[in-house]
Formats: C-alpha cells, structure tokens, sequence
C-alpha cells in the first residue's frame, strides 16, 4: 500500500478490468486506516450490501466508456470505520485497469446537518418570540394600569393601551394613536422633559404629578427607557391620584384634597408596594423635604424609623386586616429631625392597584400614659426592695427578663400574634424570637408579661 500527501481525492484504487483492488493510496485523513488486507481482494467486497450494484455498475462503464458517472457508496474499511464516499472510475488504457477516485462526503453531511439543525434552531426561537410578542399583546391591553410607549427621539406616541386612551381622553381606535403628541399643561411641559432627561441620564427618575385628559385629573406618572429595533422608546406608567372610593358621595375629588393639604397630622397615599403616590403639606414638615414631586414615586420606608423592616410589617398588617392603628414608629426628616409617629391606615384591599391611605400623627410631646409609668414605677420599687437581699448581678438579670417579656408581649400584640412580624419589629430573628418565647414560656400570642411586683 501507498500513502501520499493529498488533498483530494481521499481513496484512490487501481483496479483489474474484472474490479480486483491492486493498490491503494489514501489522503492524510485516513492514513490511520490499515487496507493492505484489500489488495487482491474485490473492490465489491469493500463495501456495504447496497452499494455493490453501485460498484458494479461503475466498473463496467468504465470497462465500456471508458469513465463512470459519479455515484455514492459506503466504503467500509478494516477497522470497521464506514465512510460516505463519491467515486468515479476511469479506464486507464488497454489492459491497464481501471482507476476508482473517491472523494468522501462526510464534511458536507456534517455541514447538512449543522444546516438543519440551525434550521430547527431558527425556528424554534422564531415561535418562541411569536409566542412572547403574544403574552405581551395581551397584557398590555389587558392591563388595568395606564400605559403608554413614546419615540425618545420626538416623544410622540408609539403605542398606548385602552386604559391610557381612556384616561387620555382619546376616543380613537388603538391604531390612531401612534404619531400623536400627550396633551400637557404648558407650566408642567418643562417639568416632563427634566424628568425625561433624568431617565436618560440615570435610567430611572422619581414619579411625576401631571393633569391629563379632558377633565385634567392628577396622574403620577413613571417613565423608564427601553431599547428597540427602531431606537429608544420611553414606557410612561400612569397612575391615577384619586379614584372614586374616596368620593362615596359624589362630591368633587378637589374639595377632599383640599381638606387633607390643610389637615395638621401627615397623610400620603401609598400603593401596595408602599410607594407615595400623593403627600400632603404636614408629611413634607416631616420629612423636611421642599415640595411633593420629591416624595412622590419613593417608598415610604425611606424615611420610617427602621427602613424595610416598619414599611413591611405596616403593609403586611393593613393587606391582612385592612386597617392599623396606632402604629409607633419614627420618621428620620431629610435635615436629620427625628419626630417620633403614630400610624394609622386603611385601604380597600379588593381595588387593582390597592391604595392605601396613611394618617402619620406626631406624638413626640406626649407625655407617658399611667399604664407606662405604672409600669416603671413598679419595676423599680421591686427591684429597690430586693437591694441587699441578692447580688447586683441577679437583679440586672431579672430585670432584662421583666423588660424582654414586656416587649416581646407588646409586639406581639400590635401584630396580632403574627411571630415573623413580631421579630422585625423587636430587631431579632425569627429563631431568636422563638427561643426567647420557650425561655420564658410564653404562647406567643397575647400572654401578659407578669406582674411585676411578683
């Protein structure tokens, strides 16, 4: 056997006239292959059942014609290795045998393949993003909260669903929308494009109180910007200020407000998330903060006493019961004042959104309540009883076990047994809270702390 560096073809045998292999050569891709066991043997021998007519065929065209046409066949090699192969047989010259060139085909069925299988892989991604164009189609129309999508290059209006056409005031079909400019008020146009030009900056910006439709109700409206095909789009989320739950007997919305911006206590509109929809003057003294556009679109917990932790537990209590009261806390203003609150809340947990209205009364001046003094008073006089009857240090620890069941009892009660609260509140984890509750046997729920004077 002969093996030589070609490129193509991949096998070439010499033949007899009657198809008996003489030589072989190989290319460098199958020089691995031993084939000294075909010399002498016939080239149909060398090949699957189903390509022997093929064989056959071949040499005597060659035998006749002098070349063969093209035909494909399997050549199975000693190693068991079976390749896809295209032969082609030439006559080399009376009595000289025939010449079998064979190139294989096993690149192009791995390109045929990999063809198809991009293919598939094309097609699946193209029905996958049918399928999710689909859910978004009908979301967006489907969905209860105004929406509007505009061109960030001349902010005209690219799509709007049937809530934003109607809060619009716009009684055209979806399809006449696009292309036209949102109505504003010429003293809030400025305000919108800061705000716009923010989100550019910083991808987000704070909420933003506009007058919008027919009526010129007081929307909060959100943007974000968004990438497209046909450049940046920005998505406008609009949120209505006053629904008619606050108006049960059909008086104007505006006389309502107008008694809350002058109601001394602070009162704020929250969504489910415990974001400010609306603030009155006696929150922003709270929080030391100039106007309501600074206030609007951030969550109430930034400035609670504990943030994350009250603004969760208030929730929880309100979604659960619908309504809290007298919830302590304290509201950190932006200049560094602590004023110290009672919260009170309610809202209609059955509204999409919920909204929930928020009564934040300052009681930093109050004085103690008889229960709270009742309650030091006796705690010192048993411990000024027992002085010199036990060691300092016995009587520090009875007295962190007086104060422990104290306030582990009182949390529980303003959570109404709710254990996961109750441990957000007091600060501690949950397994904490639990340990303590075996330490001093209590059910968790509303068990008293002993009388101190036991």
């Amino acid at each position: 056997m002969t093996t030589v560096n070609l490129a193509r073809p991949d096998v070439t045998l010499l033949l007899t006239t009657e198809g008996i292999i003489q030589e072989v050569t190989l290319a460098d891709a199958l020089s691995e292959e031993r084939v000294e066991a075909w010399i002498g043997y016939p080239w149909l021998d060398t090949v699957t059942d189903v390509s022997g007519d093929k064989v056959k065929r071949m040499v005597e065209d060659a035998s006749t014609r002098r070349v063969s046409v093209f035909r494909q066949l399997t050549q199975r090699f000693p190693s068991g290795l079976e390749v896809l192969m295209e032969y082609t047989t030439v006559r080399l010259g009376e009595g000289a045998g025939l010449l079998a060139i064979g190139k294989s085909l096993q690149a192009v069925a791995e390109l045929q393949s990999q063809l198809i299988a991009a293919h598939q892989a094309m097609e699946r991604d193209y029905w996958r993003l049918r399928e999710i164009e689909t859910r978004y189609r009908l979301i967006f129309n489907a969905s209860s909260e105004a929406v509007l999508m505009l061109k960030a290059a001349n902010l005209r209006i690219i799509e709007a669903n049937p809530a934003a056409i109607s809060a619009l005031g716009l009684a055209l079909q979806p399809e006449a929308i696009a292309g036209r400019e949102i109505e504003l008020e010429p003293e809030e146009r400025e305000s919108f494009q800061a705000m716009l030009q923010r989100v550019r900056e910083q991808g987000k910006a704070p909420g933003f109180l506009m007058h919008l439709g027919p009526e010129r109700e007081p929307w909060v409206v959100r943007a974000s910007l968004i990438k497209s095909e046909t450049g940046p789009v920005f998505l406008l989320q609009l949120a209505p200020v006053w629904t008619k739950q606050f108006c049960p007997t059909g008086n104007k919305p505006i006389a309502i407000e107008k008694l809350i911006e002058r109601a001394p206590d602070g009162f704020a509109v929250i969504n489910s998330e415990g974001v400010i929809l609306s603030a009155n003057p006696a929150l922003l003294d709270m929080v030391q903060v100039g106007s309501e556009h600074s206030v609007v679109g951030e969550r109430l917990g930034r400035w609670l006493g504990r943030p994350g932790a009250d603004l969760t537990v208030l929730l929880a209590t309100v979604k659960r019961h619908g309504v809290v009261r007298l919830f302590s806390t304290t509201i950190h203003g932006e200049l560094g004042t602590d004023t110290e609150v009672e919260i009170s809340a309610t809202g209609n947990v059955d509204t999409d959104p919920q909204h929930y209205g928020v009564l934040l009364r300052d009681v930093g001046r109050r004085l103690p309540t008889p229960r709270e003094n009742k309650g030091l008073s006796a705690l010192q006089d048993s411990l000024s009883e027992r002085v010199g009857k036990t060691t300092l240090r016995k009587l520090v620890e009875e007295a962190v076990t007086v104060v422990e069941r104290h306030y582990i009892d009182a949390a529980l009660e303003l959570t109404d047994g709710n254990r996961t609260a109750a441990a957000e509140i007091l600060g501690l984890s949950r397994q904490s809270l639990y340990a303590k509750l075996d330490r001093y046997s209590m059910d968790g729920n509303s068990e008293k702390a002993s009388d101190l004077s036991n």
